[in-house]
């Protein structure tokens, strides 16, 4: 998605190659299993310095979980890296077969456009936003009041997947910022 909005994009394996990058995006995958990855390649420490010290971050699914500052429901030992005031809770919806598409009123983006058309957004084994503490703010809620998407400073952390439905607006809002830091 970041490719195709013009953006050059390379992956983050290894700490050193975080000073590369001028923003991170933490994807959608299993949120226990990125966590202890990120403990055996020594990423997570220097996730967590980069995080706070005020890189730009997009987390989407599992990368909202592991931007909470809060989880609930997380694996054994699971940790996160922060940066986002809120409590996330994993696999919120179910399992997989309770995975789900709606549609969002997404005030943040109404400034992109005329007439803004509602988000379409995929929820895949997703998580929610239990609460937002005073430090973030809320981006989207679904129909029902239930927090899907929160941004702090440069840090935005998403419960769904725009990228399955072909939405654009939330990587170039995160672009935005990268381009402002």
């Amino acid at each position: 998605m970041l490719e195709h909005l013009g953006a050059q994009v390379m992956p983050v394996r290894r700490p050193a190659e975080l000073a590369e990058v001028d923003g991170l995006v933490l994807p959608g995958g299993e949120s226990t299993v990125i966590d202890r990855l990120t403990g055996l390649t020594g990423l997570r420490e220097p996730l967590r310095e980069v995080i706070a010290g005020g890189l730009p971050v997009l987390g989407t699914c599992a990368g909202l979980i592991l931007l909470a500052e809060r989880l609930r429901d997380g694996g054994p030992g699971q940790e996160t890296f922060g940066g986002l005031d809120v409590t996330a809770r994993r696999n919120a919806f179910g399992r997989q077969t309770e995975s789900f598409e709606t549609d969002l009123v997404v005030p943040a983006l109404e400034g992109r456009g005329a007439d803004v058309p509602p988000v379409r957004a995929a929820f895949i084994r997703a998580p929610l936003i239990e609460e937002i503490g005073p430090a973030a703010e809320l981006l989207a809620a679904l129909p029902d009041g239930r927090a899907v998407a929160a941004r702090q400073g440069r840090v935005l952390g998403l419960a769904f997947h725009p990228e399955s439905t072909g939405e654009t607006r939330f990587h170039e809002l995160f672009l935005q910022v990268v381009r402002e830091g």
